[in-house]
């Protein structure tokens, strides 16, 4: 969807609303800890003595660690053996056999992806919030006795009649009574253009009216409305989202509890029969140290950091490694289709001086870019646009007037100018019968899914512009190369209409269009997809896109015009918008995942044979130590392949 509006509106008040990083508590302390492990760490290298960096590391402990310790602890009130707990258990026991720096290193990474959840969290509210901002928060009611009075917004009633003036924002979803003007409801359909409004003409509230007055009727309860029901999904989709898992942390509770039950066994056992204390305790603790998860939880993690990583160079933000892992195992894509698949900003694209006018296409549009000049409707500004890019030399408009939903009239070079709507322009209407040459220029240009605007000069028809919102340079290959992923061709979901979705659709070889949409209806088409067993990403830019993002398996915005709440929706951002990234990050976390299988394999194997040894033989604890430590880094240099740049999947 095209976010000039959400994105130059909303910002101002997203931006009031923005949690600050040091506002969330556990950013606090994750800074705390990360400060105290920075002037430890340089006294413990250097050989300290350890009474000055042990006090350090101990409050980085403290620090990083009370807070997921104390949330693991209550889990485990519940029978919940928390991942939290485990990590300031695991750290705690490095500690106590003398790592203590790798125990404090773990504490602050632990930390630090707690508090940057913890900031996408308060963000994401923030951005759902400001949403209501899109609403104004005052009214003009119209009496029975013609009297106007101002009032809350959210206190209007269905049935009651309000004055939207020329550059106000709609108050209440509601039925045009009276007026005509163009509204730009992008924030709501999608669609690129204004639209024109008179009697009878459904509008909803956040919407923003043109150059006209219109006389709105409520139809629906503001607390009803299409916005607030926009707020609405987008809460309901995050919050019944099923969680998000790493891969390995299905297995973790019960490979945890497994060990924690092993390893009080390899204590009790050979101690109930007969064997010493410290013989008993130093074969636990080997044990413990060789089957602890380390080695294994590490096969995850650094395969997709490192492709995050990789993936920020190329200008795509995922947003987590939750996110990186679940866009490797999507096998459906929908897709937006103005502001994503286009531009999102109406260009000339067609010049078309009619036979007998005496004009050719510099005359033609030089003509109505000066009649279009002092015109803020967004077609004016693409004919003015497009005769600056080429150089041409405007003339003086006088006696400019503008009809709201018909067009602009002036005087250029002594001559009148008329453009606009083929349709509903007066002298068009007039000269309809003589099915003139514009005829078939206008239906020619309709039917490949350009805006005809009509250029008339003392009242004849001198020729026609089409203009239309430009197809990405890279929307093609994106579409080809995600087809070839996921074996499905992607879908097209948007509001627009449904001859300028399906024109747009054949030239990237989308076949299945959903056009005219609101948000509520892409949510249920993603929701259709994902109860049949689909695992669904969501390409968007906009705030009717939002909803959608939220309730797909994976969700990536376009961040150059995107809406600050679709951008705190999804799940990645592309910033720079190049449509070639999203099938690149898709591969690349493919790869990703294989490499996460390879290190589990290697972990696993160490694993087992360092804990048979331990079982089956006496393991020296150094050599537990050793080989636990070497796994470690073993399966963490290769996940790091992924930081090279030849890991980025060179899509064709």
């Amino acid at each position: 969807m095209d976010a000039a509006l959400s994105g130059s509106e909303s910002r101002p008040a997203a931006s009031r609303r923005r949690t600050r990083l040091l506002a969330v508590p556990e950013a606090r302390w994750a800074l705390a800890a990360l400060v105290l492990f920075v002037l430890a760490l340089p006294l413990h290298l250097l050989g300290a003595p350890a009474w000055l960096w042990g006090p350090l590391f101990a409050a980085t402990y403290v620090t990083g660690g009370w807070e997921p310790g104390w949330e693991g602890l209550k889990a485990l009130k519940d029978r919940t053996l928390d991942v939290d707990l485990l990590m300031v258990v695991a750290a705690l026991g490095a500690a106590a056999i003398g790592q203590v720096l790798d125990g404090a290193l773990l504490i602050v990474i632990f930390a630090t992806s707690g508090a940057l959840e913890a900031l996408a969290t308060a963000r994401t509210a923030d951005s759902v919030r400001g949403l209501l901002d899109l609403a104004p928060a005052t009214a003009t009611r119209l009496l029975p006795d013609g009297t106007e009075e101002t009032v809350d917004a959210r206190t209007l009633a269905v049935g009651d009649t309000v004055l939207v003036r020329p550059g106000e924002r709609v108050g209440a979803d509601g039925r045009v009574t009276g007026g005509t003007s163009d509204v730009d409801q992008a924030t709501i359909t999608g669609e690129p253009l204004p639209v024109a409004k008179r009697s009878g003409d459904e509008v909803f509230a956040g919407t923003l009216n043109g150059t006209g007055a219109l006389r709105v009727r409520v139809e629906r309860d503001p607390a009803d409305s299409v916005i607030a029901r926009i707020v609405r999904m987008v809460e309901e989709a995050s919050g019944t989202k099923a969680p998000t898992q790493l891969f390995i942390e299905k297995i973790e509770q019960r490979y945890s509890i497994g060990m924690v039950l092993a390893t009080l066994a390899v204590f009790g056992i050979p101690l109930a029969f007969g064997d010493d204390l410290r013989s008993a305790l130093l074969r636990a603790m080997t044990f413990m140290i060789v089957a602890s998860p380390c080695a294994v939880v590490l096969s995850t993690m650094p395969p997709l950091l490192s492709a995050i990583a990789n993936a920020g160079r190329r200008g795509v933000l995922a947003k987590s490694a939750v996110v990186m892992e679940r866009l490797g195992q999507i096998d459906a894509v929908a897709l937006d289709k103005t502001g994503t698949l286009t531009e999102g900003t109406p260009r000339v694209t067609d010049i078309r001086p009619l036979p007998g006018a005496a004009l050719d296409e510099a005359a033609l549009l030089v003509l109505a870019a000066s009649a279009e000049h002092p015109s803020e409707h967004p077609l004016a500004r693409a004919v003015v646009a497009a005769a600056r890019e080429r150089g041409l030399r405007l003339s003086d408009a006088v006696d400019f007037s503008s009809v709201p939903g018909e067009g602009v009239t002036a005087t250029v070079d002594g001559r009148i100018v008329q453009i606009g709507s083929p349709a509903r322009l007066p002298a068009a209407a007039a000269s309809a019968s003589a099915h003139g040459p514009h005829h078939a220029v206008v239906a020619e240009l309709e039917d490949a899914g350009r805006t005809a605007v009509a250029v008339l000069r003392d009242g004849a028809f001198v020729g026609v512009l089409g203009i239309a919102d430009r197809l990405r340079p890279d929307a093609r290959a994106m579409v080809a190369a995600l087809t070839g992923l996921t074996g499905r061709t992607p879908v097209l979901l948007t509001g627009d209409n449904e001859r300028a979705a399906r024109h747009l659709a054949a030239e990237v070889g989308i076949t299945d269009v959903r056009a005219g949409l609101l948000p509520q209806d892409k949510v249920a088409a993603v929701k259709e997809w994902e109860a049949a067993g689909l695992r669904v990403l969501v390409v968007g830019d906009g705030v009717n896109d939002a909803p959608a993002l939220a309730a797909a398996h994976c969700g990536i915005a376009l961040g150059k015009a995107g809406s600050d709440l679709a951008l705190q929706t999804a799940d990645a951002i592309v910033v720079r918008d190049e449509l070639a990234t999203i099938p690149a990050v898709v591969q690349l976390s493919r790869t990703a995942r294989r490499l996460v299988i390879q290190n589990l394999a290697i972990a696993g194997t160490f694993l087992t044979v360092l804990v048979a040894w331990d079982l089956i033989g006496t393991l020296p604890l150094p050599l537990g130590v050793a080989g636990h430590e070497g796994s470690t880094v073993l399966v963490g240099l290769n996940g790091l392949r992924l930081l090279r740049e030849a890991a980025w999947p060179r899509l064709a």
